[in-house]
């Protein structure tokens, strides 16, 4: 996975920048009010902070459409570019108004970087680790507060500190990485499909998954140009068809075959109807009335619960680091950091290459089959009265123990991709589906240590499905009665974001979540915090520990603020380490009263009465220790969050809102930050900010649903399967009343 690593910490070199240029700004402009004068008009110094944040909300409107339009990449080459121009700007300033302008032009950078790198990182990544990459923005940005605080406060120990240079060196990074957005980073494959260009979707996977074989990725990320649609819950019993017949008994009508990359692995999947359901989580999925209703946690989300269950029923069936469901295919997890070509015949290579040598991203192009269909499969393709079957054929090399490939069909986190043909439902029907741990059948499933003991036969194994209608499924074509299924041609699935989308019930049940913990995040006070680190630090007291060292108070602020900065670092790496193991939702229910109770503890310092050397210790081990805790959990985890939960189609619109709640939420809260601390103090502005903090904890308990491990398709199916049940539930609850 070393592609999609460099890829991500390549990208994150924009959080760096924003991270530098936040912790220059706030040293710097103790400098800037000296030489402009600006002591008597506090209204300009707040704004030459201020005006890159302002520039970063205004550029959050249409960053959006803009990256929807252009590509995630092209805006991140803007976005450097900008950084590069605010830098020299800024290094020139003869004047306020000059430097307004910089600070104006930095801001958009900020806010194109800030808004689309969570993005490009999540539809880059692959589901077992994109936690860990979508924490290192975070740990960029940190990073670059680091070294801008330590550049600052070197130059503040000088005679005459060089404020211009301080925020002019931003330029040189920036150059770096206007030449790698330029030269190196790929565009997004989920906006290359968006756009129907499926060679270079399917060329940029093969680069940053370091094989061949995409072909289930490449199916998946087409099935994601679906914004809402029905989805049903089902659920199998997957069993191995016999070796020694080619059409086995086993392989009826209500089956759907499942075929290995050889002759002798292919399995078959068996519906269970009506009330035979086994599984703990199908009990759940499959009851007409949402599980929640009958427990007495009624105001939790029910959608918190189906993905809870969701992550406890399936990660027992051991999906990582292997896959028994398919013991011939493994998640990325098992890649290690090898590069492994697919088995492919002759023929078959060679119309790939061919393709790829006339492959001009035309219309013809988007005619490239993502998956091999068996000639077996047309023959069980006969419609009858009630179902048919269709076979997708699993691509790849046969999987050892150790794990060493993912086979086509399988898109991340243990989850498996098929179709089936159902004439009663009027065409192709789209399954993502994942082994079930049951505990009573256990010992009877497949499901067990080693390879061998799968194949040795034993019965089946119980998966959970989420079931649909493919991205490709055109209503308007079954109302033409066509003798085969109504698939429409990618390049018209494939069409922009419309305001409509929005209105789904699993949009805007995302948007719900999204805003709301963002705007929670904010309202917390700890973004606005460290761009104010060496006041709030000097109001602490930090004077009076280091009376001793012969620094001024604004040099012995802004070492402290170094230290901080610094032990935030290993603070990020605690996130980098559970986010994918814990989960976004455990991480956060532990981390916020963490913070609160940091918060709280330098409003008891500041409230008992004790020595002024001890209550600037407590004062000053408080901030950083709420900094710190921030890091770990609140700080990376809402962006995580809301560049999972929205589909591909809207997922730049929907980030442009959520974003642009961010920007509005964090002017408030920054432009009054001084102001309360005047009139509060500082005892008052962190029993604020941990009073928001126990009402984040209240939110997250109730809201956020856990996403770990799943591919963004999969989260934003079980965010429409949610969405109803809520609906189902609150209705349910009007009735009874």
């Amino acid at each position: 996975m070393s592609g999609a690593v460099l890829v991500a910490l390549t990208a994150t070199i924009g959080n760096l920048l924003q991270g530098w240029d936040s912790a220059t700004i706030a040293g710097a402009v103790m400098y800037i009010k000296k030489e402009f004068k600006l002591e008597s008009e506090p209204a300009i110094e707040g704004l030459i902070v201020a005006m890159s944040l302002i520039g970063a909300t205004c550029i959050t409107t249409c960053s959006g459409s803009m990256s929807d339009w252009l590509g995630r990449r092209p805006i991140l080459i803007i976005s450097s570019l900008l950084y590069c121009l605010s830098g020299i700007v800024m290094l020139w300033a003869p004047n306020a108004p000059t430097l307004l302008l910089a600070r104006l032009l930095d801001g958009l950078g900020i806010g194109l970087a800030v808004t689309l790198i969570p993005i490009y990182i999540s539809e880059t990544a692959p589901p077992e680790i994109r936690g860990f990459l979508n924490t290192l923005p975070l740990f960029s940005g940190c990073l670059g507060m680091f070294l801008s605080y330590c550049m600052v406060f070197g130059m503040s120990l000088t005679t005459l500190p060089n404020w211009r240079l301080m925020l002019g060196a931003l330029s040189i990074p920036s150059l770096v990485y206007l030449a790698l957005t330029v030269f190196f980073l790929p565009e997004s494959p989920r906006w290359l499909v968006s756009k129907g260009r499926m060679s270079e979707a399917r060329k940029v996977l093969q680069r940053i998954r370091g094989r061949e074989d995409v072909s289930g990725e490449m199916a998946l990320l087409v099935e994601g140009l679906g914004v809402g649609g029905e989805t049903s819950i089902e659920e199998y019993l997957i069993s191995p068809i016999s070796r020694d017949s080619k059409y086995p008994d086993t392989a009826g009508k209500d089956r759907i075959k499942l075929y290995g990359p050889e002759e002798g692995l292919s399995w078959t999947a068996k519906p269970v109807t009506g009330q035979k359901s086994f599984g703990l989580l199908s009990q759940q999925l499959l009851s007409q009335q949402p599980s929640v209703a009958q427990s007495p946690l009624r105001l939790v989300d029910p959608l918190v619960t189906l993905l809870g269950s969701a992550h406890e029923k399936l990660s027992e069936a051991g999906s990582v680091p292997r896959n028994t469901l398919f013991p011939f295919v493994s998640s990325f997890s098992g890649l290690g950091g090898h590069q492994v070509r697919a088995e492919e015949s002759d023929e078959e290579s060679v119309t790939r290459e061919s393709d790829d040598e006339q492959s001009d991203d035309s219309d013809d192009n988007l005619r490239t089959p993502l998956i091999s269909w068996q000639a077996s499969a047309e023959k069980d393709m006969v419609p009858t009265a009630q179902e048919s079957v269709t076979s997708a054929r699993l691509q790849g090399p046969f999987l050892t123990n150790a794990g060493e490939s993912l086979g086509s069909m399988g898109i991340g986190g243990g989850w498996q991709l098929a179709w089936k043909w159902s004439e009663r439902e009027g065409g192709f029907q789209r399954i993502y589906m994942h082994e079930e741990s049951v505990p009573g059948l256990r010992q009877r499933s497949i499901v067990s240590p080693s390879r061998a003991d799968v194949l040795a036969g034993y019965d089946y194994v119980p998966a959970a499905a989420l079931v649909s209608h493919p991205a490709l499924y055109s209503k308007e074509l079954m109302k033409q009665h066509p003798v085969g299924p109504a698939i429409v041609h990618p390049a018209e699935a494939a069409k922009g974001p419309s305001w409509n989308d929005l209105l789904e019930p699993g949009v805007k049940h995302a948007l719900v979540v999204g805003v709301g913990i963002e705007m929670l995040q904010q309202f917390s006070g700890m973004s606005s915090i460290l761009y104010y680190i060496p006041e709030i630090l000097e109001l602490a007291g930090v004077r009076g520990l280091l009376s001793n060292t012969g620094l001024s108070s604004s040099s012995a602020s802004l070492l402290i603020s170094c230290i901080t900065t610094f032990f935030m670092l290993p603070s990020i790496t605690v996130a980098m380490r559970f986010v994918d193991v814990a989960g976004r939702r455990r991480l956060l229910l532990i981390t916020v009263p963490l913070l609160a109770l940091c918060l709280f503890i330098l409003v008891i310092g500041s409230i008992v009465k004790m020595g002024s050397v001890v209550r600037s210790a407590i004062s000053t081990v408080s901030v950083v220790l709420s900094c710190c805790v921030y890091v770990m959990g609140f700080g990376p985890i809402p962006s995580i969050l809301c560049a999972e939960i929205f589909p591909t189609r809207v997922r730049g619109t929907c980030i442009a809102i959520v974003s642009l709640v961010y920007w509005i939420s964090n002017i408030i809260v920054a432009y009054s930050l001084p102001v309360l601390l005047k009139t509060v103090g500082l005892a008052g502005v962190f029993g604020m900010f941990g009073t928001v903090c126990l009402a984040s904890f209240v939110f997250v308990f109730l809201k956020v649903p856990e996403t770990k491990g799943m591919p963004l398709e999969v989260i934003t199916e079980f965010f429409s399967v949610g969405s109803k049940q809520a609906i189902t539930a609150k209705n349910t609850g009007y009735s009874n009343c």
